[in-house]
């Protein structure tokens, strides 16, 4: 069984008000055990406001679980994060690092392990952590994109981080001379420009040419400054895909190519339903969903009709923190 080992946190950066990165460090110098991008390790706080499931019909919510004073109790928690550090980085600096939201329920109650982190550890009053020292998955390019031409990433929100970590860590091979032979694309959609974690970073590795990669970033609640950024698209990833694959808003079931197109692209997806995945990641609504734009020059260098049959779709899902 897997040893729970002592960490810390020692990089706090804040997106926005529900959106931060940060990095995780051992309290004792040991060392990570070796892991493959686009895996996850389960970190746990000791000091979480505890939550209670309630069944209303169909419906599942979650209320604080208070004790008998009326406060809310407060205990252990275990939460599994992907890593969005790549591996090359951690063998250097030896820390983790985790791209995370602060959740919130309908009824407005925070989520159990992510209220624990975001309170205190800016002023570093809140910064120990433990995390298990074994880091697993299966949601790795060997695993979910072997044999594809091209693999196209769509990360909405923090489900950006498993691939930010492959890029990093394709980026750092191709400069090592270990070139990939596919062709990459990294859908990267979120509400505002500020809450578009490694988005220099990403540019910067697209710009180098270093592999097959383009990256398109996009925002669903675009400022005036976003509109006027050729470098910025607008819309929900979901519809961009839509947009992509040649897809109206929405289909119908009386049409009946349509549907056909998209069981074509459901058969060379890794996620079984492109319109359900905003709902399950917390991803935006806002925005207009009506007018998709996908960035400028996307198109020019990656037309939507090569292959479909020889693309593989990766779409990260996050655990909810409940």
């Amino acid at each position: 069984m897997a040893e729970m080992k002592s960490g810390r946190i020692v990089e706090w950066r804040r997106l926005s008000h529900s959106l931060s990165l940060f990095r995780v460090v051992s309290h004792d110098g040991a060392r990570f055990p070796p892991y493959e991008a686009g895996q996850y390790i389960a970190l746990r706080r000791d000091d979480c406001l505890l939550t209670r499931k309630i069944k209303d019909g169909d419906r599942i919510r979650y209320v604080p679980d208070l004790d008998a004073e009326g406060q809310q109790k407060r205990g252990p928690v275990t939460h599994s994060y992907s890593i969005s550090s790549a591996p090359f980085e951690t063998a250097q600096g030896n820390y983790l690092e985790f791209y995370v939201v602060l959740e919130q329920g309908q009824d407005g109650v925070l989520g159990r392990f992510t209220e624990s982190l975001f309170r205190g550890v800016e002023s570093q009053q809140n910064d120990r952590l433990a995390y298990v020292e074994r880091i697993v998955g299966d949601f790795t390019l060997a695993k979910r994109a072997a044999g594809f031409e091209q693999v196209l990433m769509v990360g909405t929100g923090t489900g950006l981080a498993p691939f930010v970590s492959m890029v990093k860590q394709l980026h750092r091979d191709a400069i090592g001379g270990k070139a990939p032979p596919a062709r990459y694309t990294l859908f990267h959609a979120n509400r505002t420009h500020e809450e578009l974690a490694y988005h220099q970073e990403l540019l910067d590795i697209e710009e180098s040419q270093a592999f097959d990669f383009v990256y398109v970033p996009s925002v669903s609640r675009p400022s005036t400054r976003d509109l006027a950024d050729p470098q910025i698209g607008t819309g929900r990833a979901s519809n961009l895909l839509r947009q992509l694959f040649g897809f109206p808003s929405k289909v119908s079931r009386a049409d009946g190519n349509a549907v056909r197109k998209r069981r074509l692209v459901k058969r060379a997806c890794y996620i079984p339903d492109i319109d359900a995945v905003p709902a399950r990641t917390g991803a935006s609504r806002g925005g207009d969903a009506r007018r998709p734009q996908l960035r400028h020059g996307w198109r020019r260098r990656h037309p939507p009709a090569a292959g479909r049959e020889g693309m593989g779709v990766l779409r990260a899902r996050r655990l909810p923190d409940r």
